[in-house]
């Protein structure tokens, strides 16, 4: 049954219409630019479309499924909200934690589900790090570091913290099991454009103890994506790239010798994390349970980039 509308299918809306397609959930696409629209209707002849917002709210479809520039995501995803629709908005849900909030407190109000991109959630091997970490066999999780780095392409609106790191925040918050943040340091540094930072670490520390360290680029000699997780017990290495996961059965004990008793590879499903996701919020959309990345989740997520460009000075 056609339960959602995809509005933008640009470079990464066009996926979410091929996955909502696919998974017989499309009931239309919503695209402002005249040249995109026509590549809908040329590649999906069946599915209706619409050169206007308000129409998408006029209708009587269940969902809307968000893939517009940031700045727009807050203004059009109350009004989803005010409509009685549900929705799916890719990350960041806003660009501040305050009307992040707003949302998800409307969302909650009302009994709608509100859902984050945040892919990263959905990809097997993180999930099944979340799972492995959960069932305590890696000890008391104590330090998680991510690293996403790439020679990328270069935006003038915004940085590439705000770029890159909502993956990797929201895997930080899952694998620590949603801590809340006690302090942010940042460091940015803007070599090609005065004011965009273009390389940037990180360091997050929640109460308990628990810390993280982020590291991204967009300027960079190599393409790296890895997530580390330091535990008391054994440490858990992903590397987004080649899609492995390792657990190195190592340490150091009471004692502070350090003990290795090797590492072992892990299998994990190879599934497309996106069509994992459109399907979480379609069942989420029959079920009315609370998706794994709902709306409180990109409130920490927002709080926690903004904190971060705060300390940078921007």
């Amino acid at each position: 049954m056609s339960q959602v509308i995809v509005v933008g299918a640009g470079n990464w809306g066009k996926n979410l219409v091929r996955n909502f397609y696919d998974l017989g959930a499309l009931a239309g696409v919503a695209e402002v630019n005249a040249e995109l629209r026509s590549k809908v209707e040329m590649t999906y002849p069946d599915v209706p479309t619409y050169s206007e917002y308000q129409d998408v709210l006029n209708s009587d479809v269940q969902a809307v499924v968000l893939a517009t520039p940031a700045p727009t995501h807050y203004q059009m995803a109350i009004a989803a909200l005010e409509s009685g629709k549900d929705v799916f908005v890719e990350k960041p849900i806003t660009l501040r934690t305050e009307e992040a909030r707003q949302l998800a407190e409307y969302a909650d109000k009302q009994c709608r589900i509100l859902m984050v991109g945040h892919l990263l959630l959905y990809q097997p091997a993180i999930s099944w790090m979340r799972e492995y970490l959960a069932s305590g066999k890696a000890g008391e999780v104590l330090h998680v570091a991510t690293q996403r780095v790439k020679l990328g392409k270069v935006r003038k609106e915004e940085n590439v913290w705000w770029s890159f790191a909502p993956h990797d925040v929201s895997v930080v918050l899952d694998l620590l099991r949603n801590p809340k943040i006690q302090q942010v340091q940042a460091q940015g540094h803007a070599m090609l454009q005065p004011g965009i930072e273009d390389n940037v670490h990180v360091d997050l520390q929640f109460e308990g103890g628990k810390t993280a360290h982020l590291h991204c680029s967009w300027y960079w000699p190599l393409l790296q994506r890895s997530t580390v997780v330091i535990a008391s017990e054994q440490m858990l290495v992903y590397d987004e790239v080649s899609q492995t996961v390792t657990v190195h059965d190592k340490g150091v004990d009471g004692q502070l010798n350090n003990r290795d008793e090797g590492s072992k590879g892990v299998e994990v499903a190879a599934l497309e994390p996106l069509k994992l996701e459109c399907e979480h919020f379609l069942d989420c959309l029959k079920s009315r349970e609370q998706p794994r990345s709902n709306g409180w989740n990109g409130v920490a997520v927002v709080e926690i980039l903004e904190k971060a460009q705060e300390a940078m000075g921007g």
